[in-house]
Order: C-alpha cells, then structure tokens, then sequence
C-alpha cells in the first residue's frame, strides 16, 4: 500500500490504551491521519512510503497539547519577575500592554512562541489573548493547531473599546476561520474580576449558539475570591454557576481556591480544570487540589500559561512540576502517575479542547500529530520505562522532531516552517524598544 509517511521507533506510547507501550513498532501516515500502528517488520512489508524515518533510539508520543496560555505574551518574558499577581498585572504587565500591544506585536510574539512550543513537542495551544485574528493567522500559516480566545474584558483595550465591541469583534474572528481545519475559537472572558454579569450571560448564550467552548481564569487567588464575596456576595464558581456558566463546555484555569463542595460542583457539571503548576508557584497563588480532582472523574489538563509568568513553554516542565507537586502536597507518592500526567498534557487536553476526536492519542483515524522523544541520551540513560523517563527525566531539549497533521514541522530539531533567525531579530527589535519604556535589570 503507498502511503505518504512512514516512521519506524523504538517505542510508541499511544496514550489509548492505557499505560501501552509498543516496543519496535511503526506508525503510517496517510493524508494527514494515522492509518496503522503495528510491528516494523510487518509495516515494510505492507506499505510503501514516500518518507520513511528510522528512529531507534526514540519514542513517539502524541503531540502536548498546552490547554492554556498567552502566546504573545513571550515578548514580555522576565519583564516582571518575583512578583504576586495583581502587582504584576496592574504595575508592569497591563502598562506595558497599554503602550505596546498592537497587531505586529502579537504577530511576532505568537510566532516566537509558536517557535518555541514546536521545538518542545507541544501541537496544539489553547490561547487567549488581544488581537486573537492575528494570533490565529501565524498559528495557521505555521500549521500548528490552536484554539483561539476570543477575548472579553469590561475596560477598553487596543483590540475593542467595551464589551458589545469584544463581541462582535470575536464573531468576526469565530466566522473567519471557522472553515480553516487548525483553528478552532472558544469564548475567552479574562476572569471574574475583569467581566460583569452582563457579559457573562451574553457568552453564555452565544457559546450555546456557536457551539464552542469558554475559557477563564477562574479561582486563580484568595484575592479573588475575597473580592467576589465583597462585590457579590458568592464565590466566583458559584457565580458563573448562576449565571448559566457552568457547563462541560467551560475550561476553569487555575482552581488553586476551591472549598469540597466545590469540586462536587465541577463534577456535577463536568466542567475542565486547567493546571498551570509552574505560574501558580512563582505568582504564589496557590495549589490546585489535582488528587481530588481526578478522584472525582474531573478532566484535569496542563498548561503553561505565559512566558511572562512562568517563564517558558515547555510542557516537560509542567508535567514535571505537576507529579512531583502533587506528591509533595498530598503527602502520597503513587499521586499523579507518570501516565497520569502524560494523559493530562495529551488526551486531557484534547477533551477538554472538545477536539479528542482528532488528536490526543495515536489512534487509527486520528490525526498524525506525533512527537519523537530521543530517549538515547546521557541524561535518560539507563532505561527501564520510557513513560517513567519521558516525564520524570525528559525535557524540550530531548525533543527531535514534530509531525502536526502528517506534516513534519521540526525535523531533526530544525523548525521547518519558521526563519528561527528572522524571529531572534524581531524579538531583539522588540526588546530594545520596551526596555527604552520599563527598564529591565
């Protein structure tokens, strides 16, 4: 049979099913989808490709899925570090988007991070930020799969003037590219500190009608819940639980701040929870409680959140970070699993993304968005369980090339579809102009 792409590996580690590993097995690739996982022997035997690939040394697994971040943002990385989040939100971070943010800003910030998330295994982000149409438009030309926020905030900004504005703008970008295959649009309200109940409900509504997801930060901060009691007299969750919210349709960023009865309430509604566990340490906001979560059949998928809090894109890091927290904070060693973790940055993601039916897992039919982790190294050696290894040992670095689709867009560490060196010169243009604003030590 004559396919497009045939990859020979060491191990592949399919996600579904369970905890399998397949030792010297091959994936074909076909029009962008994966059409057979079996033995190497049996697969050059039964197909011919155009591109065949011989990494015996490598494991494949599916393409990260980073559930939540700022792509944009990367620009501002380090611009404001060591500092709890409302300070860095209101002193560094929204003066600096006041002066700078305009569509070439998050044209260059997107494709810098974009750069950075294919040279790290990550295939898909779920974004939310200003000029949305823009960050869409790199992700597409690129070919990286995205989910795109369109954003909604009660001030003005650089993108719209109120929330009827941010509306209409976020259909039109909804509409635009609606018929483009690597972009998909959720509803993005910032947070319940930054949008009233008018807007909300409007949301809510359109959501239903468009049939796409909502996106917050949600829970993030004591103060955060502090103020919704003040202004409200109820907390966050159950606000957005009055105001039709609450639904399986909403992915909830953060959860550092939640109450028993709360999680009972995520599961009721089988809302998403998004953990970003390296922004929530360095802003000091919190634990979000993932044991519980996942005990109660919460779907509880990774994300980075920006480089400007975190400080990188690298979902290694956050699946790292997560297992190891999670121990440490419950006191249990056998919490978060290294497979656990693994389904978190893969199939987790893609369910709560709604886009479980394409990516998440290599499966016949799915789409090819394949990762290959070199497992040959100094730093992953000796090996006895590559999943063990690939979250508690591996990192970006170890990452050698990604398929998105069945298209190869970093091969042998080499992006293919991004001039790396025409992106280090505008981020360097870009940081000499904010520094001549905000000095940065």
């Amino acid at each position: 049979m004559n396919i497009d792409t045939l990859i020979h590996a060491r191990w592949i580690i399919p996600v579904e099913p369970d905890s399998r590993v397949y030792d010297h097995h091959s994936i074909a690739i076909d029009s962008g989808k994966i059409v057979a996982i079996l033995p190497a022997s049996a697969a050059m035997e039964q197909f011919s490709a155009l591109e065949e690939h011989y990494l015996d040394r490598h494991a494949l697994i599916p393409g990260l899925i980073n559930a939540h971040t700022h792509a944009a943002m990367t620009l501002f990385r380090g611009l404001a570090d060591d500092l709890p989040l409302m300070q860095w939100l209101n002193d560094h971070i929204w003066p600096a988007e006041q002066k700078w943010i305009g569509p070439e800003f998050v044209s260059d910030g997107s494709r810098l991070a974009i750069a950075e998330m294919l040279r790290s295994g990550t295939t898909c982000f779920n974004d939310m930020y200003l000029y949305p149409d823009h960050t869409a438009e790199i992700a597409s030309s690129i070919g990286i799969r995205s989910v795109i926020g369109l954003i909604m905030v009660d001030f003005p900004t650089a993108w719209a003037k109120d929330p009827d504005e941010y509306l209409i703008r976020g259909e039109r970008v909804h509409n635009n590219f609606r018929h483009d295959p690597m972009v998909r649009t959720a509803f993005a309200p910032h947070a319940p500190y930054t949008v009233s109940d008018g807007p909300l409900q409007r949301i809510s509504t359109l959501a239903e009608e468009l049939d796409i997801p909502v996106h917050m930060h949600l829970h993030e901060t004591m103060n955060e819940i502090r103020q919704s009691i003040e202004l409200y007299g109820k907390r966050p969750l159950q606000r957005l639980c009055d105001l039709g919210l609450a639904s399986s349709r909403l992915i909830a960023v953060h959860m550092t701040q939640l109450e028993p009865y709360e999680i009972e309430t995520l599961g009721q509604y089988g809302i998403h929870v998004v953990h970003c566990p390296e922004s929530n340490l360095k802003l000091a906001s919190g634990f979000c409680p993932v044991k519980e979560l996942i005990e109660h059949g919460i779907n509880v998928a990774l994300g980075t959140d920006s480089a400007a809090s975190n400080n990188d894109l690298d979902m290694f890091g956050e699946m790292r970070v997560a297992s190891l927290l999670a121990k440490g904070i419950t006191g249990d060693s056998t919490c978060l699993s290294a497979f656990t973790t693994l389904q978190m940055a893969t199939i987790n993601g893609a369910r709560a993304l709604g886009m479980d039916d394409i990516s998440g897992s290599l499966t016949v039919d799915k789409a090819a968005d394949i990762v290959a982790v070199d497992l040959g190294t100094i730093s992953t050696q000796p090996l006895y369980d590559p999943i063990s290894q690939i979250v508690y040992a591996g990192n970006s670095q170890l990452v050698s090339d990604v398929w998105i689709a069945g298209k190869q867009l970093l091969r042998n560490h080499e992006l293919t579809n991004i001039d790396t060196a025409q992106v280090l010169r505008k981020t360097q243009s870009w940081k000499e102009k904010i520094c001549q604003q905000i000095p940065v030590t």
